[in-house]
């Protein structure tokens, strides 16, 4: 039998269509492994990290990432994508926008904070609290989430938010911590910013609210917190715990690059996707090209949800509010002007609401 070998052109067609995929891995490069599968017997391994792929995928990242950087200050710290003023916002909205934003991104965070103190959990999934610790845990859970809901008191409520991230440290284990390192932005964020305009603090109590100089820094602080989160979660999930990736990999047999004709090895396809993980990780937690990075981001963070549906959809839920926020934010201090412009809506209460 004569074998009829693909064409040239339709060879290229599924190594792109696989590379593509490799750079999406809608069931691996954002999907939290820990959620679903139990880590505990699979503690990190950087002999195998050193040992085989997943270092020189690492430093293959750390290259790109610096490649990146370079570009970044070569083009004046300006996306690609174009800023929002490009595409027609004014000053005028763009202050309205940004009084939203604390907001928009209380209640994102709110959801799964309801949902994890009523049910024994600490920010993740993976970290299942019993007895007393998961009755004072979820109390102090449940009252951050009614605070960055209404917004009142919403700076204690970010302090709290932070004791119960050391709080988890001696409960759950450091790294389970650096895990979830993006509440602990979540935390720096509300305590310098508050709730913004639209809260119970602003027209209540108006002394508790921050000065401006730390709201100017709210947004970095936010930033840092996810891209931290990426970063640590690539090398605890992939890159630094092959053997536990490969498991998953297993127990979720999610290695669809088969279907494109270009099969990839599973070592290569974890390697790859920690690698995704920690690329988006690191230009986030430096503010490199956030905007495309985001983009890059958002469309396996989505995917992910239609194979681990509800548990997903809400361990997501404060990525989603960031990544809004990161996105249309513009970087440069004249930015920052009309950041805390916004903030500084509804400051004077109407006449007529003081009788």
């Amino acid at each position: 039998m004569r074998l009829v070998r693909p064409s040239p052109n339709r060879r290229t067609a599924s190594a792109f269509v696989a590379v593509l995929a490799l750079l999406v891995m809608p069931s691996a490069a954002d999907a939290h492994e820990k959620w679903f599968f139990d880590p505990s017997a699979f503690p990190l391994r950087f002999d195998v990290f050193f040992s085989e792929g997943p270092v020189w995928w690492t430093l293959g990242t750390l290259v790109v990432v610096a490649l990146l950087a370079v570009l970044w200050n070569k083009r004046g710290h300006r996306d690609f994508i174009p800023d929002p003023d490009r595409l027609g916002a004014t000053p005028q909205s763009t202050r309205v926008v940004y009084a939203l934003l604390p907001l928009i991104i209380g209640v994102h965070v709110a959801v799964p904070l309801f949902f994890n103190g009523t049910h024994g959990i600490l920010f993740s999934p993976n970290i299942q609290l019993h007895g007393p610790a998961a009755y004072l845990c979820g109390i102090g859970e449940i009252y951050v989430a009614l605070a960055f809901l209404y917004g009142g008191l919403t700076r204690l409520a970010a302090i709290l938010l932070a004791a119960l991230w050391l709080a988890g440290i001696p409960l759950a284990g450091l790294q389970a911590m650096l895990d979830n390192a993006m509440f602990l932005g979540i935390a720096a964020f509300f305590f310098m910013v508050g709730r913004g305009p639209i809260s119970i603090d602003r027209f209540m109590f108006p002394r508790l609210e921050p000065p401006e100089a730390l709201a100017r820094h709210a947004v970095t602080a936010l930033r840092v917190g996810i891209g931290a989160s990426f970063v640590v979660v690539a090398f605890t999930e992939k890159l630094a715990n092959l053997p536990y990736a490969l498991a998953f990999l297993r127990h979720y047999p999610l290695n669809f690059t088969a279907f494109f004709h270009v099969p990839i090895p599973d070592t290569i396809f974890m390697s790859g996707a920690g690698a995704v993980e920690l690329l988006i990780g690191l230009c986030l937690l430096f503010g490199i090209f956030a905007r495309e990075i985001i983009i890059l981001a958002w469309l396996p963070i989505n995917v992910t949800l239609t194979y681990f549906n509800d548990v997903e959809l809400i361990g997501h839920l404060p990525i989603y509010g960031i990544m809004a926020l990161l996105l249309i934010w513009i970087p440069g201090e004249a930015n920052r002007d009309q950041w805390i412009a916004g903030l500084r809506l509804f400051r004077a209460v109407p006449e007529g609401l003081r009788r």
